[in-house]
């Protein structure tokens, strides 16, 4: 595909105005301003000078783990059975005929986290995946992307119902702890084997094994964590095992900017577009994702789908604005911001060769509430339309 006469809104460098996009198969093969003959049997897309954007990615999502219109059924995102389960996969549990994968997709969010929620202190292994396609294996970006753990009080409300550990923040940090040094002594014994024919290999763990990425730093970590208290909880627990660490949520980051500034945090922020339904969400605004942007630290806007609907996030981004984010900081908060943050910024976020061909274009502004997506291309093929969705 060649697309002509587009303002580009590369997220990695200054806009290209009247610009051109070559795409071959799935991939940007070039881009550049000026005229461009196509070549022999070429689809050409002429947008008339609209916007081209990198598709929009959201870094926290449940999406195809709590199913659409369901209720037990569908709802695969939280193991209640056991705190600490760094073994399972999202991709395990995804179902991506959900219908909410077509909704996001047709508003421009072409690449999404998804996985487990917060039930348990160790939750399992997120997936970055597409919203485009029908099998999950065709869809994946990167798997496991990250492991989630979560503090703060979902996990006490789980337990402290089942009359078990964790019912306090204390039990939550130590089964964390505790996971980790296993793995960690796991890895050591595991690594001795390897080199001392006298030593013996430990017997298989599969949660141990599940963790090695994560002490490697192979594997993110992203803290589920609201209240300030918890965000210092995951920083701490980071620190003491090296873990390549990220925020998910930080709704009191605001509070605490400069502290995480000066300690490099990364923070995926939100879900702001909703109320606020429990105690730790008190100090919940939609001016947090604008005060730590302009603190210098790195922010992603997510939704936590299904808390707000994927097809949301580019009005989440236009609230985060209108509360005093910086237009351009809301736009790399959903293209650029999210992909570095979760090391995925090779394959999408920005408007580059090589990078994977996902793209939205707007004829009007892309944080507006009237605006919809002209085109959505995901990997290389237009997949929605505005005229024919009417």
């Amino acid at each position: 595909m060649l697309i002509i006469h587009a303002k580009i809104f590369t997220m990695a460098d200054s806009v290209i105005e009247d610009g051109w996009i070559r795409t071959k198969d799935d991939r940007i093969e070039a881009l550049g301003t000026g005229t461009v003959q196509p070549k022999q049997g070429e689809e050409v897309l002429d947008v008339q000078g609209a916007g081209v954007y990198p598709g929009f990615v959201d870094a926290h999502t449940h999406l195809g783990m709590w199913e659409d219109g369901l209720t037990f059924e569908g709802d695969d995102g939280n193991e209640e059975t056991d705190p600490v389960t760094p073994q399972l996969r999202a991709i395990d549990a995804v179902n991506p005929i959900d219908r909410c994968f077509s909704e996001g997709l047709a508003a421009g969010v072409t690449t999404v986290i998804t996985g487990p929620g917060s039930a348990n202190p160790i939750g399992g292994q997120l997936a970055a995946i597409k919203t485009c396609g029908g099998r999950i294996d065709d869809m994946l970006v990167k798997a496991p992307v990250a492991i989630k753990m979560a503090l703060g009080e979902n996990p006490k409300s789980v337990y402290h119902g089942k009359n078990q550990s964790p019912s306090t923040r204390m039990a939550t940090a130590a089964l964390i702890r505790e996971e980790l040094f296993k793995a960690q002594r796991y890895l050591q014994d595991l690594e001795r084997s390897e080199t001392d024919e006298d030593f013996d290999a430990p017997e298989f763990d599969m949660k141990s094994e599940a963790l090695i990425p994560a002490l490697r730093g192979e594997t993110e970590v992203h803290f589920h964590a609201h209240r300030a208290d918890d965000i210092f909880t995951a920083i701490r627990i980071a620190k003491e095992f090296d873990l390549d660490y990220v925020i998910v949520h930080g709704t009191e980051g605001h509070l605490i900017a400069d502290a995480l500034a000066k300690d490099g945090v990364r923070v995926l922020a939100g879900p702001f577009l909703c109320d606020r339904s429990k105690p730790e969400l008190r100090n919940l605004t939609p001016q947090n994702p604008g005060i730590l942007a302009n603190a210098g630290i790195l922010t992603a806007i997510i939704t936590d789908h299904p808390v707000v609907p994927l097809q949301y996030l580019p009005t989440c981004a236009a609230l985060a604005v209108r509360e005093g984010m910086h237009y351009e900081d809301a736009l790399k908060a959903i293209t650029i911001n999210p992909a570095k943050i979760c090391g995925i910024d090779a394959r999408v976020g920005s408007v580059e060769p090589g990078k994977d061909a996902d793209l939205v274009v707007f004829d009007g502004n892309p944080l507006e509430m009237t605006s919809k997506p002209k085109y959505v291309i995901a990997n290389g093929k237009i997949v929605s339309e505005r005229e024919k969705c009417l």
